[in-house]
């Protein structure tokens, strides 16, 4: 029963078109429209143009309201005549009028035949129909085959996207992030840094969304949307971040200064800080030391217990040289680690011979000296 229906509405407007068509072909109280092309066939996102005749084929003049009717939302209608928008057309008995009549097939409509028809009121009526070849979509899609990437905080992470255009024409969109407050976000159309791409119609573009953290960003799981848009459709992909964390520190001194004076035999106190650069917290740091022979470092705190991201310690280190060091520069190298990381400094020590040390050699010089003149005296007359 249910196809019978259907295939006696196939009939029935068949019919409607075959009796419109005649119709329109007569002179219906001297006023005719006639167009060669009475059916046609597009793909969605069309725009279709006629050339509409309006022919008076009375023996007085006709003003005549035109429009379109039977199409419905969506559909876009322009009649036009001597490059105005008209509503109304006026015609000398024996003259034709010729209308432009413009027709914009939406993105979003249902395959197969639309009916619709131009009307001279009062007078004809020229039905028309366009068959749309395909099912149509106004519909854009943002796709990645791998939406979660995991990293340390200071890693680059790079996502391999694809924007499809399901629309019958060429789309142009711009590209948009919605990511937290010092993330970047860059958009690679085909390689190449853009903020806009131009997709062709029922065609995909490769964009690769390069996403960088921010500075000591902490360990989580972090939304990047991303978006596609223009004024007629859009598409949003929600990119995800997965920061593991990463683990570094920087030993130095408050000052900067990597060096120092001892003098031979004694000791010297350093002020060190250990500064946490990663971001995550540091357990356990221990200091450790690489010294020359006869040399001893020791720390206060030998260990710290933790340091947070960000943060730092203040540590002493008390260098002592060899009793019988000889005067010169040396190299000590310090440490701070913990399982994950290390960082080392090295200090160059210079030692000086000892206060005493100098004035014994004065001392000597200076009683050698007295022998000599003695010498010189006692003997250096004979």
């Amino acid at each position: 029963m249910k196809n019978r229906i259907v295939l006696f509405s196939k009939w029935f407007a068949v019919l409607f078109f075959i009796l419109g068509a005649s119709a329109s072909m007569r002179a219906d109280n001297g006023i005719m429209l006639y167009t060669p092309y009475t059916s046609v066939s597009v793909p969605p996102g069309e725009t279709i143009e006629y050339s509409v005749d309006v022919k008076n084929t009375g023996t007085v003049v006709r003003n005549v309201d035109v429009y379109v009717s039977g199409l419905k939302k969506g559909w876009e209608t322009t009649l036009k005549a001597g490059g105005y928008k008209i509503r109304q057309i006026s015609v000398l008995p024996g003259e034709t009028k010729t209308m432009k009549l413009t027709v914009n097939v939406p993105m979003k409509v249902d395959k197969g035949g639309h009916w619709f028809r131009v009307v001279a009121r009062g007078f004809a009526t020229l039905p028309l129909m366009v068959d749309v070849s395909e099912q149509g979509t106004y519909k854009t899609t943002f796709t990645s085959d791998q939406m979660n990437i995991e990293g340390h905080s200071d890693a680059n992470f790079s996502f391999r996207t694809e924007l499809k255009n399901s629309t019958g024409e060429a789309q142009a969109y711009s590209l948009l992030s919605s990511a937290p407050r010092g993330w970047k976000v860059v958009f690679k159309p085909n390689y190449k840094q853009a903020t806009a791409v131009e997709v062709a119609a029922n065609a995909t573009t490769n964009i690769t969304v390069d996403i960088e953290p921010p500075y000591n960003v902490k360990s989580g799981t972090y939304q990047i949307p991303v978006r596609a848009v223009n004024k007629s459709s859009s598409a949003e992909l929600n990119l995800e971040v997965v920061i593991s964390g990463n683990f570094d520190m920087e030993l130095s001194t408050p000052d900067g200064r990597l060096n120092a004076d001892i003098t031979a035999g004694q000791k010297e106190e350093l002020e060190l800080v250990v500064k946490n650069t990663g971001s995550e917290t540091l357990e356990n740091v221990t200091m450790s030391s690489g010294k020359p022979k006869g040399w001893s470092v020791s720390f206060d705190p030998d260990t710290i217990p933790h340091i947070e991201a960000g943060k730092e310690a203040l540590v002493k280190a008390v260098v002592a040289t060899a009793d019988k060091a000889i005067p010169g520069d040396y190299v000590v190298r310090l440490s701070s680690k913990t399982l994950e990381t290390k960082s080392d400094a090295s200090f160059r020590v210079s030692v000086k011979t000892p206060l005493l040390w100098g004035w014994l050699g004065i001392l000597i010089i200076l009683l050698t000296l007295g022998v000599i003149l003695y010498l010189f005296r006692k003997y250096g007359r004979r």
